[in-house]
C-alpha cells in the first residue's frame, strides 16, 4: 500500500513517516511505503484515482479532489491545529504577531496551503488588494517532488520573496540561517480567533477502502496512534526516521521540532474542529454549506483514536 505525503522533509506529517519507518504499519499487517506527491491537491487526486491508499496531508485539501466530501473520509489526525508558520525576512524586523508586516510584500505559499493564510489575513483585517499583498507559489517550487518548506527558506534567503507561509522545518531553517523571523505560529496561539481549526494534519482514505477493507483502515489508525505514543515516550526515536528520509542538516533538527509538536499529537478529530473547518471552507468558497460530521469523518474508527 502507498501513503502520499506532500512534504517529506518536514515535521508536518512526521507521525505518518514515523509509522512507516519505525515499523508500526508493518506491526499492523500493512506493507506501506511513502510516495511523495506535491502539491497536496495532487496527492488527493492520486487518492481519488486509486494510485495511493492514504493521504497524509492538510484535512481541508481533500476537497480539491472530492467535492462536498463525496467519496473520502478523514480517518484520524496526525496532530491538532493548523500547523503553518508565517515567516518574514529578518531585514524587515517584523514583530511577533504583527500581521501588518505583510503589507506591500511578496509571500510564498503552496497551492491549497495558501487558503489558510488568505483567510487568516482577511480575519485580521488585511485586504490583499488594498494592502498590496502578493501571495503566490514560491519560485522554484515546481514538480511533484518539491519539499516546500526548504524551497521557501532558500527563496527567502535569496530575496526572491519577502516572506513565506510554510511548515516548521522551513521556519526553523530560515531562522537558524539568520534570514527569517517567525511572525505567526498559529498552533501556539498566534492569529485571529478560530484559525487554529481551519485545518489539521490528518490521514484520509476513500470511502471505498473503508467499506471494502475496514481492517486496513483500522490498522492505519492504530499505526498512527502507536507512532504518536512512541514519539511521546521517546522523542529521540525521531532521529532514526530523520536519518533515513532527510538530508543530514535537516535530520539534525527533527528531534527538537517533533519535541515541540508532541503536545499536539492526538489522533482524535473533534466536533469542534470539524465545525471550525466547515466555517473556514465555507468562507473560502470550498463548500456552500457546512458538511455533517459523519460526512467528513470515519466515525466507525473513532474508538481507535485513543487506543
Amino acid at each position: 500500500m502507498k501513503i502520499a505525503i506532500p512534504d517529506v522533509i518536514s515535521n508536518s506529517y512526521f507521525p505518518a513517516e514515523a509509522a512507516v519507518e519505525l515499523g508500526f504499519f508493518r506491526e499492523q499487517g500493512l506493507d506501506v511505503t511513502i510516495d511523495m506527491i506535491y502539491p497536496v491537491d495532487a496527492a488527493y487526486r492520486a487518492l481519488r484515482d486509486g494510485k495511493v491508499d492514504f493521504v497524509a496531508g492538510s484535512a481541508h485539501s481533500a476537497l480539491s479532489a472530492f467535492p462536498r466530501w463525496d467519496g473520502v473520509k478523514l480517518i484520524c489526525a496526525q496532530a491538532q491545529g493548523m500547523y503553518w508558520f508565517l515567516v518574514m525576512h529578518a531585514d524587515l524586523c517584523a514583530a511577533r504577531g504583527d500581521v501588518t508586516a505583510v503589507k506591500g510584500r511578496r509571500i510564498g505559499a503552496a497551492p491549497w496551503v495558501d487558503m489558510g493564510l488568505r483567510r487568516l489575513l482577511a480575519a485580521a483585517g488585511i485586504d490583499l488588494v488594498r494592502d498590496a499583498v502578493t501571495i503566490a507559489p514560491v519560485p522554484g517550487a515546481i514538480g511533484d517532488r518539491v519539499n516546500f518548506g526548504l524551497t521557501a527558506a532558500k527563496a527567502l534567503e535569496d530575496r526572491k520573496i519577502d516572506g513565506f507561509w510554510a511548515n516548521g522545518m522551513g521556519a526553523e531553517v530560515a531562522v537558524r540561517r539568520g534570514v527569517g523571523t517567525v511572525v505567526l505560529d498559529v498552533r501556539r496561539g498566534d492569529g485571529p480567533k478560530g484559525c487554529f481549526d481551519y485545518t489539521m494534519a490528518s490521514i484520509a482514505a476513500t470511502e471505498r477502502l473503508i467499506e471494502t477493507s475496514p481492517e486496513a483502515a483500522a490498522a492505519a489508525v492504530r499505526a498512527i496512534v502507536k507512532a504518536q505514543a512512541a514519539l511521546k515516550q521517546d522523542v529521540t526515536r525521531a532521529a532514526a526516521v530523520g536519518r533515513r528520509l532527510f538530508p543530514p542538516a535537516e535530520a539534525e533538527l527533527i528531534v527538537e521540532l517533533v519535541r515541540r509538536d508532541l503536545p499536539y499529537y492526538d489522533a482524535s478529530i473533534s466536533q469542534g474542529f470539524v465545525a471550525g473547518m466547515n466555517r473556514f471552507t465555507c468562507d473560502v468558497g470550498l463548500l456552500d454549506a457546512p458538511a455533517p460530521y459523519a460526512k467528513i469523518v470515519a466515525t466507525q474508527l473513532q474508538d481507535l483514536w485513543r487506543a
